[in-house]
């Protein structure tokens, strides 16, 4: 599917998020323009230096996702470029306190009100649609130690819209469940008034560096957090229940992308993670690989994840064939993760 042609715009929504900025700098480098969407002005005009003023990216500002017609005025502007959209903005964090004011309704609202806008002032030009989802869409957290249950990207989630109110993580869960059926159902819905292609990214806990090192600050986003808080561990810190699926970010951004330029993708939810690991994968690694961590951080004890650990494993075979590039894998991933907080820590 060739989508590289003159006045063609790729809408990347949430673009200074740490998936989107990847996102962004793969489609810059392949020669698209870039419409990014932001909360603020000085958001954007902080993106847009860090991208060196290229004159291929335009920020829009976007105050808040979850207001009735948030995008309208977007695709009223480019109404005759926008052929895909990348809606990579969410929120993603377990501090929340109003569950449904926080996570749940931006989430949903966001998603619906974009389709709604693209059905409105897009329908004639954008073609394709990318959602962010998660992982978290897809497996049931209460099975997760299951270690003889398979999932697919087939399965989904059932969390109840009460059981996402029972904590930060899975509120954070049903943000992205319901999100993502919202946008399924809307397309299913409004088959006869809106052309669109549709696929969704599926991610595992996304490791990997910032695409900007000046970005590193104390607390880090919240995936790339579970290997900063490691780094600043102790030494008796308990690792055992540090468990999970992960793909790095640049795999993600670069799925996002294939997702769109791969008609085999169409229609499809593309799950991504390279693998499992837990706590003592992370020591290990971390151990022989920086000498200046050895006695600072929790040291490595027993074996990985895959060895005496076992739980739900995530079968992704169909994603990988249509992706058809190998994931990085987890040392690279989190050294290079590592690497770069050291270097502006020490």
């Amino acid at each position: 599917m060739d989508y590289q042609q003159k006045n063609m715009s790729v809408l990347v929504t949430g673009a200074t998020g740490f998936i989107a900025q990847h996102i962004v700098n793969d489609l810059l480098k392949q020669g698209y323009k870039v419409i990014g969407t932001v909360r603020s002005e000085d958001k954007g005009k902080k993106l847009k230096s860090q991208f060196g003023n290229n004159d291929l990216l335009e920020m829009e500002v976007v105050p808040d996702i979850a207001q009735p017609r948030a995008f309208d005025d977007i695709f009223k502007k480019y109404s005759s470029e926008i052929k895909v959209v990348l809606h990579t903005a969410s929120p993603f964090h377990f501090r929340a306190t109003d569950y449904e004011k926080e996570l749940l309704i931006p989430a949903i609202q966001g998603t619906k009100g974009l389709l709604q806008s693209i059905m409105e002032f897009g329908s004639q030009t954008v073609e394709h649609v990318v959602i962010t989802s998660s992982i978290a869409a897809i497996k049931d957290t209460y099975r997760f130690l299951e270690k003889d249950l398979v999932y697919t990207e087939d399965n989904w989630n059932p969390i109840s819209w009460s059981e996402s109110q029972l904590n930060p993580q899975d509120a954070y869960r049903g943000s992205k469940n319901f999100a993502e059926k919202a946008a399924w159902d809307f397309l299913q819905h409004n088959k006869g008034l809106i052309k669109l292609n549709l696929t969704t990214i599926n991610p595992a806990l996304i490791f990997g560096p910032q695409l900007f090192a000046e970005n590193i600050t104390g607390t880090l986003n919240t995936s790339a957090e579970v290997i900063n808080s490691f780094l600043q561990s102790m030494p008796d810190r308990d690792i055992t229940n540090i468990r999970g699926d992960f793909v790095d970010v640049r795999d993600v951004s670069k799925a996002h992308l294939l997702a769109f330029q791969n008609e085999e993708a169409i229609g499809k939810r593309l799950g991504l993670s390279a693998g499992q690991f837990n706590g003592q994968d992370l020591a290990e690694i971390l151990n022989r690989r920086f000498q200046q961590l050895r006695g600072v951080i929790p040291p490595c004890t027993s074996e990985g994840a895959y060895k005496i650990q076992p739980y739900a494993k995530f079968d992704n075979s169909k994603t990988k064939e249509i992706l058809g590039f190998e994931f990085i894998t987890l040392e690279k991933s989190l050294c290079d993760t590592a690497a770069q907080i050291l270097k502006k820590e020490y």
